[in-house]
């Protein structure tokens, strides 16, 4: 079933507001994704050259369209991880209120259309 226009718009309205009113930046939050990968040190002896490798733990994040892989030292990664969930839900939220805005500017111009139909319709012709 199709939602009305008006109350679609009402909902976009309304949700934008609320995401706005929550919307903080995080002042410490960080871009990206961290994640534990394992590496090989290369050394014929060391358990890693036949096993899993060394634990890694690494933020990979991309800035001013270069991307960029930052390691993370392991007892650094209780106190960043929070930081990346915080970054990530501030851009999510940005990203929700971007579409919203989308998709009402989309309403807007259907509705602008629409009218300009109308309009066009009720103009009497010029007699000639």
């Amino acid at each position: 079933m199709a939602v009305p226009k008006e109350a679609l718009t009402a909902r976009l309205r309304r949700r934008r507001r609320q995401l706005l009113a929550r919307l903080q930046m995080p002042p410490d939050g960080l871009p990206g994704s961290l994640a534990l990968t394992h590496r090989r040190c290369g050394k014929p002896s060391c358990h890693c050259a036949e096993g899993q490798g060394h634990p890694v733990w690494s933020l990979t994040f991309m800035a001013q369209g270069k991307k960029y892989v930052e390691r993370i030292p392991k007892d650094w990664v209780d106190s960043v991880r929070p930081r990346v969930v915080r970054g990530r839900k501030f851009k999510d939220t940005v990203a929700e209120i971007f579409a919203a805005n989308a998709q009402l500017l989309a309403l807007e111009r259907n509705h602008s259309h629409r009218i300009a139909k109308v309009e066009k319709v009720r103009k009497p012709r010029p007699k000639r």
